[in-house]
């Protein structure tokens, strides 16, 4: 019978030791070799299994006289997986293929998102001592403006219909987010990438009692419903214009605080006396009214946000007055 020699990969991204039961089972009855003594060679040996470690120039000889003398041996792989190795025996074993069999086993595998692990600890590295000197004198407030970008550029590419550069710039946008939380790891108050993961996890579970809770709903409309229903029992916000971004470009703003206005049943501002006729009128309006903007040396994006945030504080005013707290009436 012609002897197995196996060569058992596993995952550096699970924690050492953690492997099948039918890899523990060959690992206990065939001799086993390895290039290194890593933590996953350490946590075999610790459960009784002996390991012998040869160079990698010597592990095909190596294995091919352990093989002669039994019926499988097993190479434990490396965390790169050693493809060189069986490579190098498979070619010998294809110009002499009566010596053994080649086998490949998992004995554990990447789970899905597991290569997110590997940013976060690229990241480490990066960003603490010995590193990346950049990235090691940079604050929330330096990297605040490359967070916009990235979310610009992946916008961009949503547009285009490239889901090649769609792929390149979400990769940015979490390298943004991989850094801001390290970065808080070192805070007065510290959180971490883990902290941080948590917390979405825990929302999206609270936030969708159709999928995790059993909860029965009857389209999309309630699942949206509920959605905000439940947003506004974790916020306890006080008027409805809490939680508004606003930084975000002015006419985004204008048009978001109109909509949380008309929910609230507040005001809205007066439309101009004559509407436009369509999209493409109303841009050539907005577009005529920048031109004016610039021709008057004004900031037309300056302008809108000021009028905006007036607009917003009169509705919050305006809630305060239903309330019956002081406060102006009407938002203007």
């Amino acid at each position: 019978m012609t002897a197995r020699i196996v060569l058992l990969v596993t995952s550096p991204r699970l924690p050492a030791g953690l492997l099948t039961a039918p890899a523990w089972d060959l690992l206990r009855s065939a001799p086993v070799f390895t290039a290194t003594d890593d933590d996953q060679t350490m946590a075999v040996r610790a459960q009784g299994v002996a390991v012998t470690v040869v160079p990698p120039q010597s592990a095909v000889d190596a294995l091919l006289t352990a093989a002669a003398g039994t019926d499988a041996v097993v190479w434990l792989a490396g965390p790169g997986g050693d493809e060189s190795i069986g490579r190098s025996l498979g070619l010998r074993l294809a110009r002499e293929p009566g010596l053994a069999e080649l086998e490949l086993m998992y004995g554990s595998w990447d789970p899905p998102g597991a290569r997110v692990l590997d940013v976060v600890t690229v990241m480490d590295r990066l960003a603490s001592p010995g590193g990346d000197p950049w990235k090691r004198e940079q604050t929330h407030r330096t990297l605040a403006k490359y967070l916009l970008e990235e979310a610009y550029e992946a916008y961009d590419s949503i547009v285009a219909d490239d889901l090649d550069a769609l792929r390149e710039e979400l990769g940015d946008v979490l390298l943004q987010v991989v850094l801001h939380a390290r970065m808080a790891e070192e805070a007065e108050h510290p959180w971490s990438i883990d902290d941080l993961a948590g917390d979405l996890v825990a929302k999206l579970i609270r936030r969708n009692p159709h999928v995790f809770a059993g909860e029965a709903v009857a389209d999309i409309d309630e699942i949206t419903q509920n959605w905000e229903q439940i947003k506004r029992a974790e916020k306890a916000r006080e008027s409805a214009m809490d939680g508004l971004a606003l930084s975000q470009p002015a006419l985004a703003l204008a048009t978001k605080a109109m909509l949380r206005a008309a929910r609230a049943d507040l005001p809205l501002p007066p439309p101009a006396a004559q509407a436009p006729a369509d999209a493409e009128d109303l841009g050539e309006r907005l577009f005529t009214q920048v031109a004016t903007a610039y021709a008057a040396q004004l900031d037309a994006e300056a302008a809108l946000r000021e009028r905006t945030l007036r607009y917003i504080a009169a509705a919050r005013a305006a809630e305060r007055s239903r309330r019956g707290e002081s406060g102006r009436e009407d938002p203007d």
